[in-house]
């Protein structure tokens, strides 16, 4: 699998953890607490930069904010990274997808 496939991979499924507290009556607002800055960091790390930086901002705040969970940031910068700039595979840093 590329290294743009798997940040995809990846991105996806962190949205999905994301979105999943939306669905936690009381708690989920708690988990968001503890959620945002590990998904500032998986943004950072996942894309290197200043542009990694400002997401991790982005995503971090989304997180944070109540009622905007249903956001999918991490696709969002897929896209913005892959579809709307055009940066090319071989211009990624290689690093390791983990979850």
């Amino acid at each position: 699998m590329s290294q743009k496939n798997k940040l995809l991979r990846k991105g996806i499924i962190l949205d999905l953890i994301g979105m999943s507290t939306l669905f936690i009556p009381g708690a989920g607002m708690f988990i968001d607490l503890l959620w945002a800055p590990y998904a500032a960091k998986q943004m950072n790390k996942m894309y290197k930069g200043k542009k990694g930086k400002i997401a991790s901002i982005i995503v971090f705040l989304e997180e944070i904010l109540p009622g905007f969970d249903f956001i999918p940031t991490f696709t969002l910068m897929w896209l913005y990274t892959f579809v709307w700039k055009k940066e090319k595979e071989e211009n990624l840093n290689p690093i390791t997808i983990e979850i």
